[in-house]
C-alpha cells in the first residue's frame, strides 16, 4: 500500500487574532502543522502534502521533511482544497488526509484507522468518535444497519439529523482512484457555498462504493486549534503525554504539571527532573542525572550522572560526572568536559573546559580554551573583546588562575602556569611559572587625618 497524507493548512484563523498563520503557532515547541506531518511520516506515510493558502510562503518556509506543496488561492471549502492536490493522487495510492490545526492526532489512531480500511475492502473510511454534545460537527449519519450514509454539516443539518452525537473528525482514508473521480463530481449547493469533502462520502455511497466509518479515537486527539485557549488547552494535553512518556521510560518527573519538555527531547532512566524546568529543542539527558528546579535547557547534549541547579544552558555539551550551578550560564557552543565543576555565577561562552576543571563561581569565560584539572578562581574574567573584535584564551593543563584576575586575549597561560591573584594577564605566561600582573602596594601613612576627612 502507498500510502500518502493530504495536509490542510490554507486557512487564516481569524480567532487566534495573530499575523501567524494559525497551522504556525507552536505546541511543545513544534509547530501545528509539523506535528501533523510527523505524526503521518510515524503512521507510514511515504509522502505528504501539504495544501496551503493564507501566507503560503511563509508557511513553505516553515515546513520540515521534505514536503511537497500545493497552493489553495481562494479557500472554498475542503473539497476544494484536497482537488488542489490531484497531480499527487495516483489510482493505486491510499490517501490519509488530515487537518493542519490538529497536532493531537496519535500515530496508533491512524495505524488502527488504515487496518480498519484495508481489512474491511473501503473505497474510503471516516474516523468518528461520540461525544455528548456534538454542536458544531458533521454528524455522521448511518442506515438502521449502522452503515455509513452521509456526513452532514451542522448547518446543514435537519432537526433530527442534529442530535446525532457520532460526529465527523475530518479525517479520511480513501483509494486514490475513488477519490478523483468522486472529488470531480462534488458541487457548492449547500447553505456555505463551498466544495465539503464530507459530500464524497455520499457521491461513493450513492455510487455503489463501500464506505466504512471507524469510531477509534478520542475527542481530545481531534482537538481543532482555532483560539489561544484552544492553544493553551493543547499545550496542556500534549505536555502531560510527554511528561508521562518520559516516566513511563524511567524518569522521576517531581511535579509533572510544572515541567515542560518538548517532543524531541530525550532523557535516560533514573534522571530527576525538579519542577520549573523547562527542556526544549534537540535536547539529550543521559542516566542518572539530577536536573534542579528552575533549569533551562535548549538543545544541549548533557552526559551520565550530570547534577545542574537553577541554571541555563543553550547549545552546549556538558560531560559525565559534571556539577552546573546554581545560577550558571552555558551560552551557546560551551563544551564542558567530565567531573568538572561550573559553579554559582559563571558565565561560560563559545568555550572548551577539560576534565577536571573547576570554575567554582562569580567568573566570565569567553572564547577560551580551557585544559584539564585547571581551576579558575572567583572573580576571573576573560577579556575577550576589545570593542571591535573577539580574541581568544587558552589555558593549558595544570594550570591556576588566581581570584581577581583578568586574562586580555588573545593570551595563553602555559601547562602548569600560575597567575596570581589581582592580576591581570596581557603577555603570555610561560610553562611552570608564576605571573604577578599588579600595581606595588603603597600605604600612605597619615592621609585621612592629612585631608580632614572626619572633622566635624
Amino acid at each position: 500500500m502507498n500510502l500518502k497524507s493530504i495536509i490542510l493548512a490554507a486557512g487564516k484563523g481569524t480567532r487566534m487574532k495573530s499575523k501567524l498563520p494559525k497551522v504556525l503557532h507552536k505546541v511543545c515547541g513544534t509547530e501545528m502543522v509539523n506535528h501533523v506531518i510527523n505524526i503521518a511520516m510515524k503512521a507510514g506515510c511515504t509522502e505528504n502534502v501539504v495544501i496551503l493558502g493564507h501566507e503560503a510562503q511563509m508557511v513553505k518556509d516553515n515546513l520540515k521533511n521534505n514536503v511537497k506543496t500545493a497552493i489553495q488561492e481562494k479557500q472554498l471549502g475542503t473539497g476544494h482544497a484536497v482537488m488542489m492536490a490531484k497531480d499527487h493522487i495516483k489510482e493505486d495510492d491510499k490517501i490519509v488526509v488530515l487537518c493542519g490545526d490538529t497536532p493531537l492526532i496519535k500515530e496508533s489512531t491512524l495505524q488502527r484507522l488504515f487496518d480498519y480500511h484495508k481489512e474491511n475492502k473501503c473505497v474510503a473510511t471516516v474516523l468518528t468518535t461520540k461525544v455528548d454534545n456534538p454542536t458544531g460537527y458533521g454528524r455522521l449519519i448511518r442506515d438502521d444497519n449502522e452503515d455509513v450514509l452521509k456526513i452532514v454539516e451542522q448547518k446543514d443539518a435537519t432537526e433530527e439529523e442534529a442530535k446525532v452525537n457520532e460526529i465527523n473528525s475530518g479525517i479520511y482514508c480513501f483509494n486514490g482512484k475513488e477519490l478523483k473521480m468522486s472529488l470531480s463530481k462534488i458541487s457548492n449547493n449547500n447553505n456555505q457555498g463551498e466544495y465539503y469533502l464530507t459530500d464524497v462520502i455520499e457521491i461513493l455511497k450513492n455510487e455503489g462504493f463501500k464506505v466504512g466509518a471507524y469510531e477509534g479515537s478520542t475527542i481530545e486527539e481531534l482537538m481543532g486549534v482555532n483560539s489561544r485557549v484552544d492553544l493553551q488547552r493543547a499545550e496542556n494535553i500534549l505536555k502531560n503525554r510527554i511528561n508521562q512518556y518520559h516516566m513511563e521510560n524511567g524518569v522521576t518527573i517531581i511535579d509533572s504539571n510544572n515541567t515542560y519538555i518538548e517532543c524531541d527531547v530525550k532523557i535516560g532512566m533514573d534522571t530527576i527532573i525538579y519542577p520549573g524546568t523547562i527542556i526544549n529543542g534537540n535536547t539529550t539527558i543521559g542516566e542518572d542525572c539530577t536536573i534542579g528546579a528552575n533549569c533551562r535547557i535548549e538543545n544541549s547534549s548533557i552526559n551520565n550522572n550530570v547534577k545542574i541547579q537553577s541554571s541555563t544552558i543553550i547549545d552546549s555539551t556538558v560531560g559525565n560526572n559534571t556539577t552546573v550551578g546554581p545560577y550558571a550560564y552555558l551560552r551557546p557552543k560551551s563544551n564542558i568536559g567530565e567531573n568538572v565543576k561550573i559553579g554559582d555565577f559563571v558565565e561560560v561562552k563559545n568555550s572548551t573546559i577539560g576534565d577536571n576543571s573547576k570554575a567554582s563561581h562569580l567568573a566570565y569565560i569567553g572564547d577560551a580554551s580551557v585544559g584539564k584539572n585547571v581551576n579558575i578562581g572567583c572573580g576571573v574574567v576573560f577579556v575577550n573583546y576589545d570593542g571591535k573584535n573577539k580574541f581568544k584564551s587558552i589555558v593549558e593543563d595544570n594550570a591556576f588562575i588566581g581570584s581577581n584576575c583578568n586574562l586580555v586575549a588573545p593570551v595563553t597561560v602555559k601547562e602548569k602556569g600560575y597567575v596570581a591573584t589581582g592580576s591581570t594577564i596581557t603577555d603570555d605566561v610561560p610553562g611552570g611559572s608564576l605571573s604577578i600582573a599588579r600595581a606595588k602596594q603603597v600605604n600612605k601613612e597619615g592621609w585621612v587625618d592629612k585631608k580632614g576627612i572626619f572633622k566635624k
